[in-house]
């Protein structure tokens, strides 16, 4: 029986009713679904944490002074962090999308044991396939970065549709660029409005650390020591800038979700999947 609260996904709309159906979905399913996420990505985001604090700690000061003083340390700890967030991110997004994906199939009642089945599933799939995007969307950006731009919005739909429609790894890299087809500039707008969001929110939870920093500048005037940067990289400043940056990579969940309703709507679009369930519907 379908929830009285039940979002349709499979609908489609325009961007300001997808931000707004994004946030209401997050107010209606957010003890669920955080749940499903800690208990899922919990571990991840600990390697996440921990990758995150170290590569702080090794970039003290700059990242181009940790290169001028220690290139194979800051390289170690880049790369460290790099791999710790591929996992966080296949882990998310793989329950992000299977928690949709339950809730669509269940009208609004999500397994929480599929979602965690799928996910594992899915993991080794969705951690090729970010490693695979990342190296086209990094190449698309060496290449004068226009290109890097365009490549970059229907492959933000590939995890999406890897899940949805369970496609292999390199069907769903090519089928975003089928689903993205006349729909580019409005899914471009939508994800550049999501991400601008989520910035901002997250300048919200870097208000301490601008704080920090700014009496910290005061003092080292004060002191003669401003022109030292690796003054700055006392313990405080490093638990402060891990907290920020913990807290911007779990406001992802928002684009996450957005991604989710933006794929639905393409695939409206393209095959009007929910229109031809609902006539079916209305004959039973």
């Amino acid at each position: 029986m379908q929830k009285t609260n039940y979002i349709q996904f499979k609908k489609q709309r325009e961007l300001g009713d997808i931000l707004t159906v994004t946030f209401k979905f997050i107010r209606e399913n957010y003890k669920a679904l955080f749940r499903n996420i800690l208990k899922v990505t919990g571990p991840f985001f600990l390697i996440m944490v921990a990758a995150l604090g170290y590569y702080t700690w090794s970039v003290a000061g700059s990242p181009f002074e940790a290169l001028s003083n220690g290139f194979g340390n800051f390289i170690i700890s880049f790369s460290v962090l790099a791999f710790a967030l591929l996992l966080f991110y296949s882990a998310l997004y793989g329950t992000v999308f299977h928690y949709i994906k339950s809730y669509v199939e269940n009208d609004g009642a999500v397994v929480d044991e599929a979602v965690k089945q799928g996910v594992q599933e899915d993991f080794l799939k969705l951690l090729l396939l970010f490693f695979l995007t990342g190296i086209l969307i990094l190449a698309g950006l060496v290449l004068f970065v226009i290109p890097g731009i365009y490549v970059m919005v229907p492959l933000s739909l590939a995890a999406a549709i890897l899940v949805f429609k369970r496609y292999s790894v390199t069907d769903a890299i090519s089928y975003s660029f089928d689903l993205v087809k006349n729909h580019w500039w409005m899914t471009f707008l939508t994800l550049l409005v999501i991400m601008m969001l989520v910035y901002i929110i997250g300048l919200v939870f870097q208000i301490p650390l601008i704080i920090y920093m700014i009496v910290k500048t005061f003092t080292m005037v004060q002191e003669g020591s401003v022109a030292d940067p690796s003054a700055f990289t006392d313990w405080p400043f490093l638990v402060l800038n891990v907290i920020s940056s913990v807290i911007q990579y779990l406001l992802s969940v928002i684009s996450v979700i957005a991604i989710g309703f933006i794929y639905f709507n393409l695939n409206e679009h393209k095959n009007l999947t929910g229109t031809f369930e609902t006539i079916e519907n209305l004959g039973n």
